[in-house]
């Protein structure tokens, strides 16, 4: 984009004396007699994207909400940009973009109508938000349904309407809340490109996500929060080298074979093997990769034991958010495979 049509800059983004562009330190929210809130820590540095993990009910729409000083904390405090979100609110949200977890759009307006008005509220002349707008339609698939009202969309389309809406600028900070829900594969990786480009601008993102997948490609750090507090924290390589070691993977072609491949698999790594219900996969801990895998085959061969697939692979972040919390992720299908 060239300068002549460049659109204006947000407030320049500053961490304050802290060296954080979103603290939080021991953050309570009460409701009646539940606690959404106990004691919520959190530090992410400038120009990088953390991934807030956790179960529903968790506490990360509250902790989010908390940040973006839509909601004033029980106790504890907060400062994002340098600024104090309960006593500086304005300057807080003069620095921020957010995408909550319902789309926000005019059904009045146009799809590119929205993203105008938009433009224009952060200053931006009549040209620049027609070209921005041109930019984010194409970014995000919507240049079809460009000059149609969003009470037309899909799901799936309101919500990348919703996030178009925050990408016009690129804020100091920018708090994405279940951002790629209801999408299909190919939106959400174009979801995954826009964060990294405005990451790459300078942005630091606070993403919350049940797609642990996307935590994993997006997340420079992960706070894992359960029960309104942070309970784990780390890259995701750091979080996943917590539960172990790597793992030896086998699915066999024949689901009469798992008993006797995790016998097998037993005896060679002296470790329990994990079977699996839904395919024919037998899983164990294999701290010398090589030569686990190398006796694995050889055994497998002996034994007449047909493997479709064999191999080392690490933790997912799967295994570690279910060690952590005691249950899985709760993922949300695409919205009727139309996003």
């Amino acid at each position: 984009m060239d300068t002549s049509t460049a659109p204006a800059s947000p407030p320049a983004s500053t961490a304050g004396a802290t060296g954080f562009a979103i603290l939080a330190e021991g953050l309570v929210k009460v409701y009646g007699d539940t606690r959404a809130l106990d004691g919520f820590d959190l530090a992410v540095r400038p120009g990088t994207v953390c991934g807030l993990l956790g179960p529903n009910g968790a506490g990360k729409s509250t902790a989010v909400r908390i940040l973006s000083s839509l909601l004033r904390p029980t106790a504890g405090r907060a400062e994002v940009a340098g600024f104090d979100v309960v006593r500086q609110p304005l300057e807080v949200r003069y620095r921020i973009g957010l995408t909550g977890q319902n789309a926000a759009v005019d059904d009045v307006l146009t799809g590119r109508g929205n993203l105008e008005m938009f433009g224009k509220l952060y200053h931006l002349s009549a040209r620049q938000a027609r070209r921005r707008a041109d930019e984010l339609l194409e970014q995000f698939g919507l240049t079809e349904a460009a000059n149609k009202q969003p009470k037309n969309y899909s799901g799936g389309m309101r919500r990348r309407l919703d996030l178009a809406i925050s990408f016009i600028m690129s804020p100091p900070v920018l708090f994405l809340d279940e951002p790629t829900t209801g999408m299909d594969p190919r939106h959400r990786m174009e979801v995954w490109h826009g964060v990294r480009r405005l990451v790459g601008q300078g942005t630091t993102v606070l993403l919350t996500t049940h797609y642990l997948d996307e935590a994993d490609q997006l997340a420079d750090n992960i706070s894992v929060i359960d029960h309104g507090r942070v309970i784990a924290e780390g890259t995701p390589a750091e979080l996943k080298s917590r539960i172990g070691s790597d793992q030896l993977d086998v699915v066999l072609t024949n689901p009469g074979d798992v008993a006797r491949a995790a016998a097998i698999l037993a005896e060679i790594t002296r470790a329990q093997p994990t079977t699996h219900e839904e395919v024919p996969r037998v899983s164990v801990p294999a701290v010398n990769r090589a030569a686990t895998l190398t006796e694995a085959v050889r055994l497998f061969d002996a034994e007449r034991i047909v493997v479709s697939d064999i191999g080392i692979r690490q933790p997912t972040l799967d295994e570690v958010f279910v060690r952590l919390t005691g249950r899985p992720a709760e993922s949300t299908a695409p919205l009727e495979g139309r996003a």
